[in-house]
This record gives structure tokens, sequence and C-alpha cells, in this order.
């Protein structure tokens, strides 16, 4: 059984892939990873100019206190323990972060202090010298460096180290956002050092990840709208990079392709975001991780973007919408993609999210946790979401925290304004479809199951509404359904 769940999930691989997976198991972190003492700074660096960007949610609390995924640590009275795992990885990620640099509330005293104590976990925090941490944290360095003039060769120096180290350990063994991430530090480092080289890897690679990862229809391929706002922004921000810092020749040409994508992105943006501001928590999603949808727009409008208009029609990334006189409704035809990256893909498909009176009343379970436990396991299997589950299995075998094995398929049968059918195999030879019937007032939706068996229909209420069955008809607070 373990033999065929691995070859349904590495058969998606690109070699690309597989070649990184073996390099870096080979020739691990530790062995690329240097001294961080007596370092000399290798390049001039030059803050740089920008408009505000979207700010960062408070997460430093003052004398060592953060608090990241609604857990809070105290370090008082003690070093910081970079590496702290206790709370989960996704935990100590964002401590090694550094996002609270950019809070409002944050002073330039402050901002150091911290920079030289995580200074003085190095090398040994190899957590924080991952490649998306890394990443991450190299251009919340460079906004703090040029918010306040900050230019310090010995800071420079730790953070042209840390370039080096992230140009040997690019993340091609994943691919997707966490190369595209990669791709976009290496373009404010180049900025911030005038560094050439690192300009000509960071162009490349960044103009070939986001024609594959955008969709003609706007939408980020790994299909999450959570994943789609982070990438989102921090397009945004190379915009707001590229328009206020001359550097190299050429550069209007890489800026007009990221206007091209940016409009694009908000376009699908406005189309999967409720009247209310809400974004569906289909795939990896949740609230309070991403800018929201209002926070990007006013930032592209003080860029000078455009949306595009009329609003591209959803296609390509498999959601639909249809909003009716009361109700605004999206579901999700798409398949697991991208294939070779499943990572945030759920065993989701033909489910639905549904608002009322510009309020949410059948939601999606969204996600709480990216370690391998149950609550993982639960949280992107079929039950989780507003579908169909066959004796209560999933359509897809999602496994092991970010993997897919053998999944469904599906297939788009109508796709008309006011229909929206489809069909998946995800439990062969039984098919199920799934019609949505929208009209002004009114959502029907008919399922069918090629054979004959038991099945259940999980629909996911919003704790504020108090629901009750009522033979054949389900009745929310006070009102049949």
């Amino acid at each position: 059984m373990k033999l065929i769940r691995y070859y349904h999930t590495l058969k998606y691989l690109k070699p690309v892939q597989v070649f990184y997976q073996l390099k870096y198991r080979l020739i691990p972190l530790r062995k690329v990873v240097g001294g961080f003492k007596n370092l000399t700074s290798r390049q001039v660096s030059k803050p740089l100019t920008f408009i505000p960007f979207i700010e960062k949610p408070v997460s430093y609390l003052g004398n060592n206190k953060f608090e990241f995924l609604n857990i809070r640590h105290s370090f008082e009275n003690e070093n910081i323990d970079w590496a702290l795992n206790k709370y989960g990885k996704l935990w100590t990620y964002n401590l090694n972060y550094m996002d609270y640099l950019l809070q409002p509330v944050m002073t330039k005293e402050v901002g150091l202090q911290l920079i030289n104590e995580f200074i003085r976990s190095l090398p040994d925090n190899l957590a924080g010298l991952e490649p998306y941490p890394t990443s991450l944290r190299n251009i919340n360095w460079i906004k703090f460096f040029s918010k306040h003039a900050v230019n310090n060769e010995g800071l420079n120096a730790v953070l042209y180290k840390q370039y080096e180290i992230l140009s040997k350990r690019l993340e091609f063994h994943l691919l997707g956002n966490h190369l595209l991430e990669n791709a976009f530090s290496l373009l404010f480092g180049a900025f911030y050092f005038s560094d050439k080289k690192l300009y000509d890897k960071a162009n490349k690679l960044i103009q070939t990840e986001l024609e594959e990862q955008i969709l003609s229809d706007g939408g980020h391929f790994e299909l999450s709208p959570m994943y789609h706002q982070i990438i989102l922004d921090r397009l945004l921000d190379s915009i707001n990079l590229l328009q206020h810092n001359k550097r190299f020749d050429g550069q209007e040409k890489l800026l007009s392709f990221f206007h091209q994508k940016a409009t694009s992105m908000l376009g699908w943006l406005n189309n999967m975001t409720f009247q209310n501001g809400d974004i569906p928590h289909f795939n990896d999603s949740t609230n309070n991780i991403a800018p929201t949808t209002a926070q990007l727009l006013n930032y592209a409008k003080r860029l000078n973007l455009k949306i595009q208009t009329p609003i591209s029609k959803l296609t390509s990334s498999g959601y639909r919408r249809f909003n009716g006189n009361n109700y605004e409704c999206i579901v999700d035809v798409g398949t697991v993609g991208p294939g070779y990256i499943p990572g945030h893909a759920h065993a989701d498909m033909l489910s639905f999210v549904l608002y009322a009176d510009g309020k949410p009343l059948i939601i999606d379970t969204g996600i709480s946790t990216y370690e391998k436990n149950e609550i993982r396991e639960r949280e992107r299997s079929t039950c989780a979401h507003n579908t169909v589950s066959v004796k209560g299995q999933n359509q897809s075998d999602v496994w092991g925290g970010f993997r897919v094995g053998k999944r469904a398929t599906v297939n788009v049968i109508k796709d008309k304004q006011d229909v929206t059918e489809a069909e998946h195999n995800g439990y062969y030879p039984l098919i199920h479809k799934r019609a949505f019937n929208f009209s002004p007032k009114k959502l029907i939706i008919n399922d069918c199951l090629t054979v004959p068996t038991k099945a259940v229909f999980f629909i996911h209420f919003v704790n504020s509404v108090k629901v009750k069955l009522a033979g054949d008809k389900v009745i929310c607070n006070n009102a049949v359904t």
C-alpha cells in the first residue's frame, strides 16, 4: 500500500525537483553555511526609496515577547531561542521571518537590537537559514534599513552572506511560491547592493516563474486565495521597488511585465472576494495571514495600477462565481494543482462557499496548522468541505501534511452563466456529478452518483448560524433553507 501511495505521489514530480531533492539531501544546509564572524562587506549598499508598504500586524509585544498563530511566548530574561520548536515549525519560521521589523510600533533601536540578537544565533540557527525564511527576512531587513537610513558595514556583510547562502539553496526541489519568494528576495538584494549578477538571476527566474504560476484568468496556480494575496503583495512590493529606484539598464521592461501580471492578479482577486471583503478558504487559506483584498487594492492604487475593466471571467483557476439578489456563491470545479506541487491542495472538488445578505452562511473550514497531525489531515479531507464523501473516503489521497497520492480528476460538463456542472472520478468506478443551478433568489444543487452507494453530503455552516434538521429540510436561524 505504501509503495502504491509513493508511486502516485512521486510520479508527478519534475526531473528538476528530483535532482535537487537528492542534491540537497546529499549536501545538507549545514555544509554550505560558513562562518558569520569577521565578515567584510563585499558590495556597496545604498538604502532604497519606497512609498509606504502594507503594514505588518503587530507580533512583537516588547521585552522579547512574540505572538504568532494566536500563540504567545516570552523570552523575557533570557536570550531568544530562534530555533524554538514547541509550537511547531511554522511558529519558528514566523519568528525568523522578522515581519515584526515593519510593524507600526517598531522603533529603529529595538529593531536593530532584534537583528543583532538574530545575528548572534548564526550559524547555528539552521531553521532561520533555510531558503524560505531567509528570503522573507532579507526583504524585511532591506525595508527596515531603508526606512531608518541604516547603512552599517557589519550588518550589510551579514545580509550579503545570507544572499550567498540563499543563491546556493534556491528551492528548485519545491518550486511554486517558495522559488518565487526566493527570486523576489534576490531582486531586493540586487537593488540594495547594486549587484548586476543578482539582478540577472532574479530577473530571469521571476519572469519564468510568473509566466507559469499566474494562470490565464489571473489566479495563482496553487489555487489558494490566501497564497494568491501573499504573492500579489510581494509583486506589488517589487513594483514599488522598481518604480522608485533606478539601478539597472532595461528594468523598465521588467516593470512593465510586473504591471501586466499584477493587474491580472488584482482582477482575479476581486472576483474571488465577497462583498464584505472576505475571501473563501479554499485549499490552504485562513484569516489574518495575508494582506486583505482592500489593503492590496489600496496599495495598487498608490502605485497607480489599474484593475482590468471589465474584470476577466474566472476560468483556468477552476473557480466560478454567481451573484444572486441576496447571495454570493463561489464554487470549485478545479483539479488538484499544480500536479507537481500539490502541498496546499485539499480533497475538495465540487465544494462551494455561500454568503447571504453580505454575511457568511456556508463556509470552508479553512486551516489552523501545518503540522503533520490529525488536525492537518482532517482539514485537508473531503469531509471538511461542502461536497460529497463516499463511504467516508477522500476524493484524493491527501497525506503527510503536504502530500497528495492518487488523485481525482475533474471534468466540467456545462459552464454557463446560470449553470455550472462538473464531475470527478475520485471514487472510481463510481463518478460523482454535481450541478449548480443559479437563479436570482435561489441556488439548487443536484448531486448524482453513477453507482448506488452510501454517501454523505457535508455542509459546514458558520458558527453564528443555529442549524437544525426538520425531516428533509434544514432550518437556519428559524428560517427554512
